[in-house]
């Protein structure tokens, strides 16, 4: 039997992927967590073969479940569940330690293939989701720049930022001004939201 623990913060949700698992005859669901902290717990506790997690979660996101189990339990394969399949969603995802990425639209069939195959030390990644990654624009900005426009969202101050970044105020502003000209935006606001919209931040 391949034991598997699943998260997801919506029980209704969480609920029917466990009774359609249950239907598998090699499949048994030996935990569920309704958030992503009470999910590496119960991982470390029942020591499931798979966890399947769903992306956006309270607590800790399915991408830190993800890295947190690699580094605790690495005989444990973490799935990401997503309703949100941006490809660098995918590559964060696989970089995180994840060894398989399944939009939540997906059948379970689907599911209960890519947990036999992650089990047996394989990955997947969904077909369509994969030639999106493929065709997908590389993020223009430094891993710096990156930071301190996370950091910028919701209008806080250049001087808030600095101190947060370990910069000086001039530097901050410097690399704000970089990523606005990058992304072609208008405002530090509309740079924000286009690097989200790519999944970036």
């Amino acid at each position: 039997m391949i034991r598997v623990l699943l998260a997801d913060d919506e029980d209704l949700i969480r609920g029917a992927v466990a009774a359609l698992l249950e239907l598998e005859p090699d499949i048994e669901v030996v935990a569920q967590a309704g958030d992503g902290r009470d999910a590496v717990e119960k991982v470390l506790a029942h020591r499931p073969d798979v966890a399947v997690v769903d992306l956006q979660m309270p607590g800790l996101s399915g991408l830190e479940v993800a890295a947190e189990v690699a580094a605790a339990l690495d005989s444990c394969a973490v799935v990401i569940l997503t309703g949100h399949g941006r490809p660098p969603l995918l590559r964060r995802a696989l970089l995180s330690g994840a060894r398989g990425f399944v939009p939540k639209g997906s059948p379970a069939a689907i599911l209960a293939e890519v947990i036999r195959r992650v089990h047996d030390g394989g990955r997947y990644v969904d077909p369509a989701l994969a030639a999106e990654a493929l065709m997908a624009p590389e993020c223009p900005l430094t891993p710096r720049e990156l930071d301190v426009l996370r950091l910028a969202a919701g209008d806080v101050p250049v001087a808030t930022i600095a101190r947060q970044a370990h910069l000086s105020p001039g530097t901050a502003r410097n690399y704000l001004a970089a990523a606005v000209a990058k992304l072609g935006a208008g405002s530090r606001a509309e740079a924000i939201a286009r690097a989200r919209e790519h999944g970036w931040l």
